[in-house]
Order: C-alpha cells, then structure tokens, then sequence
C-alpha cells in the first residue's frame, strides 16, 4: 500500500513538473538541454528532469509573457485555430472506395462529402520511410535523403540503416576491464530537409507529433515529439523478439529474432533474457538477466521471475509491460519494458518474448522531445510500447506467434496510440497534432493472402482466417475517425492520409540472382551460390548488385572500394543496357512481367543527395517484390520464387499502382495530390509562407488562400 501511494505520488510530481515545463500548452513552446546522452543512468534522468524544471519554473513568467506575445501574432493570418492529422500507413484506396460504396465507413464519407478525397501519389519508391519524409519535409527524396530502409556502405558493400546512426563513444578512458566514456556516443539522423513542424514552431505554432516515421533521433523545436518507426529497441536492432522453447525441432533460426533453448527440470525452467552488449566493457559481452518460469501444476500458465518481480501467467495471454533492469557496471542501469506470451506447456514449452523495448519513464535513448515527453506520457497512461516497428510481423511469419495472438498484440499496440493521440487533441486548443497509426500497414502485410485466392501461402495450409480481418480493420480505423471527429470543433481541418497503398505479394524476385545468371554479379572461384551479405561475391569481377528493398547499384570505379565500372559513359551504357533487359522483365513459368519499370535515378528527382539514391530503382508490377533472400544479399541461381510466408501483401513495387488515400475536412484544388503537398498545405492553412525548397504545393483552394500566397497555389 504505502509504495502504491509512492508510486502515486512520484506520477502527480512528474505530470505537474512536465505541465511546469509546457504551460500555457497552446503557447508556450519547451527550451531543453538537446538530445539527452545514450544509457543514461536512472539518477541522472532524474537528477536532470530536477534542474531543468527548477530552471523552467524561475524563467516562466518571462517565457511566459514572450510566448503570449508571439501566440498572438502566430494566428493573424491563420485559417484555423488547429489541425489533426492522421496518417493511417498503408491504407488501400481501391478497399476504401469499395467499403465506402458499401456504407461501411460512414465517418469517412462524411468527410469526403463535406470536403474532399482523393487519391495521394506517392514517393518513387513507394517505401514508408521515404513516403513519410516527404510528407514531413514537403521535398523529394533527393532533398530529404531517405531513399529505402537500408542504404549501403560502398567501402564494405554491407546495408546501413537509412535513417539513423547509432556510434560509441569517440573518447574513453581506460581503466581495468572497463571503458569509462568522456564524450557522448554518436547518436545522428542521416534525414535532411525541415520538418513543417519546426517551421510552424519558429512561427508561433506549437505542434505534438506522435510516432511519425523517421522521427528518431527526435530534433529540437517548439512542440512535443515522440519518435516512429526506425526508433531502436534497446539491443540496438529494429525488433529482436525471443523465443523460448524445450522442442529441439523448432530450433532452427529465425529472421527478426533469436532462439533460446530450455529444459524443463521438476517443474521449473531456469533460463535468461538477452540483453544489449555491455559497451562498458573492453571486451565486449552480452548483458544477461536471470529468468526463472515455474510451472502450474494444472499446466495452464506459469510463475516467472525476472529482476526482482514474481508474477503468473496464463498460458495464451499477454503479460502486462513488464520492466526490466540491466547493470552494465559503474553504477550504471539501463532499463527496458517487455510483454511475455507462453503458447505451449505440454508436451513442449514454448513461450515468445517480445523485444526489448526502451522503458519510456528512464530512456537509455532519446525518444521523446523535449526527453521528459516520454516520462510524462508513461506517467500519465503507464509504460507502452517505443520499438519504431512496434508490430512483430516477423513473430508471425517464424510461427512464434498465432495470427490471433498477433492481432492482440498489434490491437493493444494500437490502444495505446489512440490514448497518446486523444490526450493530445484534448490539451490542444491551438496548434497541430499529428498521429501515424501502422496497425493498418501491419495488419495487411500479414493477411492480405485472404483477399488473394490464388496467394501461393494460401497452398500451404495456412489459411485460419478470412478476409473479414482487413475489412474488420478498416471498420476499427472508420470509428477512430468518427472520435476524432467528434471533437473537432469550430476551425479546426482534420485530415486523414495514407502513405501508399497495398497489393498482394505472390512471387519473390531475386535480383542479386538474376544478375548472376546474366553475367553482371560474379561469385568467388568454386562458388555457385553466397550466403547472406555478399560473403561470397567477387567484387573484382562484379559490375552490378542489389541492395534494399528496391535499389540497384552500379560497382563503379571511384565510388565503391572494389569497382568496375568507370563513372560516365561505361556507366551510362550500362545503365541502359540493364534498363534494356530488365523494364518488363517476364516471369516465364507465370507467363507475367515481373517489373513494370526502372527508373533512372538521373532521370527522377533533382536534388543535393541525389548522388545516395540507388542508380537504378526497380518498380515491380503487381504480385511481385524483390524476395527474401535477394535482400539479404544471398545469391544463387534461382530467380523467381513463390512467397509463401504470412507477409503476404506489400507496396514495394512501381508507385504509380499504390497511391495512398488523402481525405480532408476542406475542398482542395486538385484531383490529383502528392505526398509532398501536404506539408505546404498545412503552412497555408497556418498562414505561414511555404519555403522555396519545398517541391509540394498547396491543396487550399485558391479563394482561401491568405493574400500573399495566391501565388504558390497548384496550378489546375
């Protein structure tokens, strides 16, 4: 009891210093220290959070009295008090249009009818990271400099994440065993351009932006931010769930997670967690913590124990977030949160940990701007998840978690999304709040084999449900929408968008493969076929390969550590030689094009990081996306392939047949939007001048544009 009252008071202390550091929420915008520093002990967290709100609390009645001021004159030219934006990822319009011909999403409808719909083109590629930095940056890719998920090392010829950069520290001392770091480790968004954020915040408009992809690290600017997808769990990766089994057959390895085997011993399981490395030490090793699962005697759920807590499980049910402490040494904790999940008891035990997640309330990492945002939040609805890729599509795909487990997770994922996104609205009677749900990007990549009769996993016995599941997923997203819009208000523009669309993902591409076979891809000497990462490629002899999940790349002299090809002419032929034989590239025994097009980085989007886009980006016609093994950078001589894994709908093809979905609570003055539209949209709306490197336009009617800005209008 007294540490219920504890813990009650430590939550009314931490929301009332955050409502020190923002109030006058509208108005007042958050000056903070910057990024925060990687493992940051809980003390120094803490300790941190003190100063700051002491500092804030003596200079707020000056803030105060300055923001008032610059409030006042932000909204002058302002069309609206407010806007709310929901980014739906990957919602299909050609599903939207049909359930709304149906009456199934009458809140959709509405807005249609009392303003506007459209179909959004997309980004070339239609790829989320790239879509959504240009809907935050206004530009194109070449501008904004997010092209795929991975780019690659030309020194190494490995993949690196796009978006971000995680490094150690430059300078250490070192004492003993241990490593004592003197400056903070690097910790860098390779993302350019301005988010139309920052440039509301430096006009007086304050903005709260929830999980928009590429928001990780979180930039400074006048508003709150919790960062999307790319953000880390705390082993560093994109998502590494665990699983926990005595049944050596299932012991083979599993992509987007790892295998831990048990024995279970007089009704008792005594096993570990895996941690992130212990960066502390010279000799790097895993961090480790003790888990302990005892069995019912029923064998119907279980007691686990995991640093210092007891609690049962049923088997089939998701554990609440569970926290987690790991000692690297030093004094120092580093603490994530984590949901268990036992499947099977009997005759096997097998139970799926979820990834590590960043514990919100004590980040090793920055998340949140200003970093106390995420405390407040954990604060006020307990923890929830921080992984960018929150859903564990790869869970399913392995087999570790049944479709109906996987919807409970994703669903619950969801809630807490709702929750964060409808505080905002409430505390914010001035400014933009911007939400990106991906339960509907997930949500089909996962079950789009049931609107596909002919999907090759259909074959495979793994059909357990129908298609009602993407259609009971739109019904869910039409009812947030209809929340929403109860609580519009009088000027404020509700829009709702996707990034791109979906279409079923039957067969796989082997690029890598083809390029093999065709003499462009050279393997080392007694070698037909490489394992992951290039291992056994012959750069000497390599002229082309493929990286990502739609790039091609030149192997060019000057560039890559081991190229080929010279720069210029060589190149250029063989660029056009690749465009030659690969534009409508025919699947014989489908009797299909496999691609609809290449486009010619030189021929697409102009801009200063033009010069990182692939040389060649591969649109894929519909049923096909380049194969699993093709990404990894395996090699061999098999091109095409069936897709039989759950993942079974994408959007990683030619962009012009997944457009995203754009409904607005205002008339817009074309038939045609784009992605980088919205972003001057929302300035226009503000009152705020569009820069020029934008290459969007606004979507505000000519009539309602403030005076000054007629002459940014699309033209018709």
């Amino acid at each position: 009891m007294k540490r219920m009252i504890k813990e009650k008071k430590i939550r009314k202390i931490t929301v009332f210093l955050f409502f020190i550091l923002t109030l006058s929420l509208p108005l007042l915008a958050y000056v903070g220290p910057g990024a925060g520093f990687a493992f940051l002990s809980s003390f120094l967290v803490l300790f941190l959070t003190f100063l700051l709100a002491v500092f804030s609390f003596l200079t707020w009645p000056f803030r105060f009295l300055f923001r008032v001021i610059k409030g006042q004159k932000a909204y002058k030219k302002s069309l609206v008090n407010r806007i709310i934006i929901i980014g739906l990822d990957g919602m299909e319009p050609s599903l939207v249009e049909k359930f709304m011909s149906e009456g199934k999403l009458p809140h959709l409808s509405k807005i249609r009818n009392m303003g506007a719909y459209a179909r959004l083109q997309t980004t070339t590629p239609a790829i989320s990271p790239v879509a959504w930095s240009s809907f935050m940056t206004g530009s194109n890719p070449s501008k904004h400099n997010i092209f795929d998920f991975l780019s690659r090392d030309p020194r190494t010829y490995l993949p690196d994440l796009s978006s971000a950069r995680i490094g150690k520290p430059k300078k250490v001392l070192s004492i003993g065993k241990y490593n004592f770091p003197l400056s903070k480790p690097e910790i860098k968004g390779l993302r350019k351009s301005v988010p139309f954020w920052k440039i509301l915040g430096k006009n007086g408009i304050f903005s709260t932006i929830l999980r928009v992809p590429i928001t990780f690290p979180p930039e400074k600017f006048s508003g709150h931010l919790l960062s999307g997808m790319c953000a880390p769990d705390l082993k560093g990766s994109q998502g590494t769930f665990s699983f926990y089994t005595s049944d050596e057959e299932k012991l083979k390895k599993k992509e987007g997670g790892m295998n831990i085997p048990v024995r279970i011993e007089e009704g008792r399981i005594r096993t570990y967690i895996s941690g992130p490395a212990n960066n502390l030490l010279k000799k790097e090793e895993e961090l480790r913590l003790p888990l302990i699962v005892t069995i019912d005697q029923d064998k119907n759920g279980a007691e686990l124990e995991v640093s210092g807590q007891k609690f049962k499980l049923k088997k089939n049910t998701f554990s609440d977030w569970i926290k987690l402490t790991f000692r690297p040494g030093l004094g120092v904790k580093v603490r994530a949160i984590c949901r268990f999940y036992i499947s099977q008891i009997h005759p096997h035990f097998e139970m799926y940990l979820t990834p590590l997640n960043i514990d919100p309330e004590k980040p090793a990492l920055p998340i949140s701007h200003p970093f106390i945002y995420s405390v407040y939040l954990a604060k006020l609805r307990g923890s929830y998840i921080t992984l960018g890729e929150a859903n564990d599509t790869w869970a399913l795909n392995e087999g570790v978690l049944s479709e109906e487990a996987f919807l409970e997770l994703t669903y619950s994922n969801h809630q807490e999304w709702e929750d964060m996104l409808f505080n905002a609205i409430n505390k914010t009677r001035k400014g933009l709040v911007t939400c990106v749900f991906e339960t509907t990007d997930s949500i089909q990549h996962m079950f789009w084999r049931y609107l596909d009769k002919e999907h090759p996993a259909l074959k495979t016995g793994q059909a357990k449900m129908s298609s009602e599941v993407i259609e009971d997923l739109y019904l869910k997203m039409d009812a947030l929408v209809g929340r929403v819009l109860d609580r519009l208000g009088k000027k404020t523009a509700l829009i709702i968008m996707s990034d791109h669309g979906f279409k079923s993902f039957r067969r796989g591409v082997s690029l890598n493969s083809w390029l093999y076979v065709n003499g462009y891809l050279s393997l080392k000497k007694g070698k037909k076929e490489s394992e992951e990462w290039f291992k056994d490629v012959d750069w000497e002899k390599t002229r082309v390969y493929a990286l990502g999940l739609g790039g091609i790349y030149i192997n060019q002299k000057g560039r890559e550590a081991k190229g080929t090809v010279s720069p210029g002419e060589e190149t250029q032929v063989l660029k056009k030689e690749l465009l030659g034989k690969l534009n409508s590239l025919k699947d014989i025994e489908k009797d299909s094009v496999a691609i609809n097009r290449l486009f010619d980085r030189d021929e697409l989007y102009p801009g200063p990081y033009q010069e990182n886009c692939p040389d060649l980006v591969v649109g894929y016609n519909e049923g096909y996306r380049v194969s699993w093994d093709s990404v990894t950078g395996k090699v061999n001589e098999t091109v095409f392939e069936d897709n039989i894994k759950a993942w079974s709908g994408d959007h990683c093809i030619d962009p012009r047949i997944v457009p995203g979905v754009f409904f607005c609570t205002r008339g817009i003055n074309t038939k045609s939007p784009s992605i980088t539209d919205i972003a001057p949209t929302v300035l226009t709306l503000f009152g705020v001048d569009i820069p020029s490197h934008m290459d969007g336009r606004t979507l505000i009617e000519a009539q309602d544009l403030p005076s000054g800005q007629k002459e940014k209008k699309r033209k018709k």
